[in-house]
């Protein structure tokens, strides 16, 4: 083959390769290696996937050289990979059967006359000349494509490399416009993050040229816009920005154990101390509060509220309910929930405006919480041990015990453990509780009649809701639990699978074929009874009314 012809780096792409390289940080090589597979992917279009084709840079030239191989055969089958060996030495080229040709593929313009020439003396072998007149300037295209698109990628890598680590830290840049979708765009030196509407705090507004602090929420390689993803409603912000005002937050020996907070209004933290001799909500509210002002002016005027952890949990939510204050916790670990009792006068100051004190504390503690009143917990009190009286055998005090250890209703001693029941001061023997056991049931029963007999002589029509009263084994806090999950008709029970209404309610599945089976019975048999007594009973009314 002949010797390719003369050309200066200047003219080709190696003065390209060369100043990218340089000015973006990129591998040379790995400049060289993408275009020549883009420039052999242009190939293999223009000329016919079936060539064997070959692209290779030329340091000299500072082009990518084209090469295609032919096969020396006794007889062509594939016309594009092949060539007769009597072809061959026909055109003056010596070749045994089996060996390989190679032709370079004259593509860049300098190159015509040499393509020419080629023409003239292989056109009827490689039979390209068509096709190469277009693709001089299809490879040029590819070329810078390719060239183009590696660099972007390349400076996307390098941005992802240097950021990285960044994630889940604070960040500060300056604010340099707002784009679709109330997104903000936010210089941060060397790249641009993009702070979302989603993760904006209400009632915050920046203008162009603010400053900005934030936090580095994620970082995603494979974003079309900016990838750093920066946010001002994660609970993490308010974290770091404590990290950055308190020194012994950073040197770790005060903790942040949790964070709560509705973004834009107000926010609590839980705190403690490796050193007993370091208190760590004065850590964290600093000399005349100077620690917690700088982090509520950073929020905007976001509340702060910084309350001490503690391992128990009740003495934990105590503080998390601050400033209000709390005289009982009934703490319910099967349901992981705690009634709080407060002074009627601190009732709403406990819940706080739209309920927002007592959500902050539940989430900060990951404790379901109720906030009651003295007056209505001694209204709740009466009520239960009324229910528990009605259990036949379980005396005044016995039924004190019960209340004060968690039984507040018929259903809950009926479908207690007798393991459980045994524990109390009172029942002293299995037998014992197997009675009172049986006793409630009993009871939950002279209730649900009672019940119905009500409503059979009422006039006005039943509620949907309501007839979940009328089903056997089942109190109110059943009922509660079932109108929770959806299940506010009787209907919806009997026709319901027991495992999925398990699942929905979490029940268990032995209470779930209870109540399944208790809502069918009822239906297929007390319903009707009902009803039948309600229209008798609508038609006494009637006949006795005036004439």
């Amino acid at each position: 083959m002949a010797a390719a012809h003369a050309m200066s780096p200047s003219d080709g792409l190696g003065a390209i390769v060369e100043q990218v390289a340089q000015e973006k940080g990129i591998d040379k090589q790995v400049l060289i290696e993408t275009m020549e597979a883009a420039i052999l992917k242009a190939a293999q279009a223009a000329f016919g996937p079936n060539r064997e084709l070959e692209a290779r840079y030329n340091p000299d030239t500072g082009n990518i050289d084209l090469f295609q191989y032919m096969t020396v055969v006794e007889a062509v089958t594939l016309s594009e990979r092949e060539i007769a060996v009597d072809m061959a030495r026909k055109h003056g080229l010596e070749a045994e059967i089996g060996e390989e040709l190679g032709f370079q593929v004259f593509w860049h313009p300098k190159d015509a006359e040499r393509a020419k020439q080629q023409d003239k003396e292989f056109g009827s072998v490689l039979d390209m000349k068509q096709a190469r007149s277009t693709f001089g300037r299809i490879a040029a295209q590819a070329a810078k494509q390719v060239l183009l698109q590696r660099v972007r990628d390349a400076e996307r890598d390098i941005i992802y490399n240097e950021y990285k680590d960044r994630q889940g830290q604070l960040i500060r840049g300056i604010v340099r416009r707002f784009e679709k979708g109330h997104n903000l765009i936010v210089d941060l030196g060397k790249t641009e993050g993009v702070l979302p509407a989603r993760e904006q705090t209400p009632r915050e507004t920046f203008r162009p040229g603010d400053r900005i602090v934030a936090f580095v929420k994620n970082i995603d390689r494979e974003a079309r816009g900016p990838m750093i993803i920066l946010s001002r409603q994660s609970p993490h912000l308010v974290e770091k920005l404590f990290e950055a005002e308190v020194p012994e937050i950073y040197e770790s020996i005060v903790k942040i154990v949790g964070v709560a907070r509705e973004p834009g209004s107000r926010s609590k933290i839980a705190v403690t101390s490796r050193d007993a001799d370091v208190d760590p909500v004065g850590a964290c509210v600093g000399i005349k509060g100077s620690r917690v002002q700088a982090v509520v002016q950073e929020l905007r005027g976001e509340k702060i509220d910084i309350v001490p952890w503690d391992k128990d949990p009740a003495r934990y939510i105590i503080n998390a309910i601050q400033p209000a204050e709390v005289n009982k916790v009934i703490v319910d670990e099967a349901d992981h929930r705690m009634e709080l009792v407060v002074p009627d006068e601190k009732l709403s100051l406990a819940i706080g405006r739209k309920g927002q004190n007592v959500r902050l504390a539940s989430q900060l503690t990951g404790w379901r919480l109720d906030i009651i009143s003295e007056s209505k917990f001694q209204q709740m009190e009466e009520e239960a041990l009324v229910q528990l009286r009605e259990i036949e055998g379980l005396g005044e005090d016995l039924a004190k015990s019960m209340y004060r250890l968690g039984f507040r209703a018929l259903e809950e001693v009926a479908e207690a453990a007798v393991e459980e029941l045994v524990t109390i001061p009172g029942i002293d023997a299995p037998e014992r509780a197997e009675e009172i056991k049986r006793a409630a049931d009993a009871a939950m029963e002279r209730v649900r009649q009672d019940r119905i007999g009500r409503a059979t002589s009422r006039v006005e029509p039943l509620a949907e809701d309501e007839k979940l009263h009328f089903l056997q084994g089942i109190g109110a806090r059943t009922v509660h639990l079932l109108e929770d999950a959806g299940y506010r008709r009787v209907e919806d029970l009997a026709r319901e699978d027991p495992d999925r209404l398990a699942i929905k309610t979490g029940l268990g599945i032995k209470k779930a074929r209870q109540i399944h089976e208790a809502a069918r019975h009822f239906l297929s048999d007390e319903w009707k009874e009902i009803q039948e007594a309600r229209a008798k009973s609508a038609a006494e009314t009637t006949e006795s009314g005036p004439a």
